[in-house]
C-alpha cells in the first residue's frame, strides 16, 4: 500500500499541470483608438484624404449663398444611409440600455438612431459623473427607416458618457451608432448654424412652427440659450396634428450643451414646430435652415426653399 501512494505522488510532478490555475485569458475587445478616441476602432482608415489637409468637415450644405460646415470628425456624412455605413450601428433591443464612454479629449459626438421601418421610442442621456445628467432627450419616431435619428451631443469637461435605452417593447429594436469628434479648437455645428442664420426667440411657453416647400428633403435645427436651462419640444409634423418626429429636449446649461439636430422631411406638407415648454423665465434661441434641398431647387427658382416663421 505504501509503494503505491509512493508511485502515486511520484507522478504528481508530471500532471499536476492540468490542475493548476490558468492566467486570465487575453482580451481580445480591441482597445480604444489613440488616433480618433473610438470605439470604431479602424475605420478611418477608408476615408480618404488630402495630404496635409487635414480632417475633412462632416457635411458641407450650400444654403441660401452660404456654405455651412457641421461638424469636423474627418468622415463625410452626407446622407443617412452613408451615416449607418460609417457609424458602423450596433443593436438595441427593446427595454435595454447601452452606454459609450470616451476619452476627455472628445469634444462632441455624433448620435445616430434608426429602425428597419418600425416605430421608435428612445432615450438619450449625457452623463458626467455619478447621478449628473446635464443633457435629455426624448425620441419619437413614426418611421426610423424614413426618418432616423441624428443629433451632435457636446461633452465639455470629462468622465461622459451617453446612454440610449430603447424604451420601445421588444419587439420594436433600433440600431445605435455613436461618433466622436476631438476638434476642441473648432466651433460646434450649432455656433455656425447660428452665426451664419437668422435665429428666433421663442419664449417660454410659446409655440413656433415654419413650414418648407418639398424641395427640402432635411432640415438643420439648433436651440440655445443664453446660459440658462433649455425645455423643449421639437415636433416634425406631416399633415394636422400628425406626428412624425417629436424630440423632448432638457439641458442644464443651453449656451455649453445646445441641441443640434438634423431632421429628414421626405414628402410633402411638412412642417416643424418648436414648442419652449419652459416658464417666460426661461427663453430660447432657435435656428432653422435647410440642410438638404432637391437638385434643381433653390432660393429664388422653382419651388423656393427658404423658411418662413409663423
Amino acid at each position: 500500500m505504501k509503494l503505491n501512494i509512493l508511485a502515486l505522488c511520484a507522478l504528481l510532478p508530471a500532471s499536476t499541470s492540468a490542475f493548476s490555475l490558468q492566467g486570465p485569458a487575453a482580451n481580445k475587445v480591441s482597445a480604444l483608438n489613440a488616433a480618433n478616441d473610438s470605439y470604431l476602432g479602424d475605420l478611418g482608415a477608408r476615408t480618404s484624404t488630402r495630404p496635409g489637409s487635414g480632417p475633412a468637415p462632416l457635411a458641407t450644405r450650400e444654403t441660401g449663398g452660404q456654405i455651412a460646415k457641421f461638424g469636423g470628425s474627418g468622415r463625410p456624412m452626407t446622407n443617412k444611409d452613408s451615416m449607418k455605413e460609417i457609424m458602423a450601428p450596433v443593436k438595441v433591443q427593446g427595454g435595454t440600455l447601452k452606454t459609450c464612454s470616451f476619452a476627455e479629449s472628445v469634444s462632441r459626438v455624433s448620435v445616430f438612431m434608426k429602425t428597419d421601418g418600425r416605430p421608435l421610442n428612445a432615450n438619450v442621456d449625457l452623463w458626467q459623473g455619478p447621478d449628473n445628467t446635464p443633457q435629455k432627450m426624448s425620441v419619437y419616431l413614426e418611421d426610423g427607416s424614413m426618418r432616423p435619428f441624428r443629433a451632435i451631443v457636446e461633452t465639455p469637461g470629462s468622465s461622459n458618457a451617453v446612454a440610449i435605452r430603447n424604451t420601445g417593447h421588444m419587439e420594436f429594436p433600433l440600431s445605435a451608432g455613436i461618433e466622436c469628434d476631438m476638434a476642441i479648437d473648432d466651433p460646434s455645428p450649432g455656433e455656425i448654424l447660428s452665426q451664419n442664420s437668422d435665429s428666433r426667440t421663442v419664449q417660454g411657453g410659446a409655440v413656433y412652427t415654419t413650414p418648407f416647400p418639398p424641395a427640402v428633403q432635411s432640415v438643420a435645427i439648433c436651440l440655445k440659450s443664453d446660459g440658462r436651462p433649455v425645455n423643449a419640444r421639437v415636433e416634425l409634423l406631416q399633415g394636422p396634428n400628425n406626428n412624425k418626429q417629436v424630440v423632448e429636449f432638457y439641458c442644464e446649461d443651453g449656451r455649453e450643451r445646445p441641441l443640434y439636430m438634423i431632421v429628414d422631411t421626405p414628402g410633402v406638407g411638412n412642417v416643424i414646430r418648436i414648442v419652449n415648454t419652459a416658464t417666460v423665465e426661461f427663453p430660447l434661441l432657435a435656428t432653422i435652415e435647410p440642410y438638404t434641398i432637391e437638385e434643381g431647387f433653390g432660393p429664388g427658382g422653382p419651388g423656393d426653399a427658404s423658411i418662413q416663421w409663423s
